[in-house]
């Protein structure tokens, strides 16, 4: 499985794969830059790894959107959560 996005009602879902790390990165940089939008949901269902490259994916992704547009990260795991939590990631992204 790869990342994949759709678009459905001006919402832009990237759905990751298994591990969100650093052999992701042109793919899901691919999933936010081809795919303008306002609102992104990036999701996790399938993620059972990230590593900090993932953390630095999400940064890039909150810098190349420059404010003007919500990131929500959603159906992230127990451990995805913890991660997320410790590198104070609540501070700039809508977890859920």
């Amino acid at each position: 499985m790869s990342i994949s996005a759709k678009n459905a009602n001006g919402v832009i879902t990237i759905t990751l794969d298994n591990s969100f790390d650093f052999e992701s990165v042109s793919e899901f940089r691919d999933a936010y830059v081809n795919n303008p939008g306002r609102e992104y949901h990036v999701d996790f269902r399938n993620t059972e790894y990230m590593e900090s490259s993932g953390l630095g994916m999400l940064l890039n992704m909150l810098r190349h959107c420059g404010g003007s547009a919500v990131i929500r990260l959603v159906n992230c795991r127990p451990h995805i959560q913890k991660i997320l939590k410790i590198s104070n990631f609540q501070q700039k992204f809508q977890i859920g």
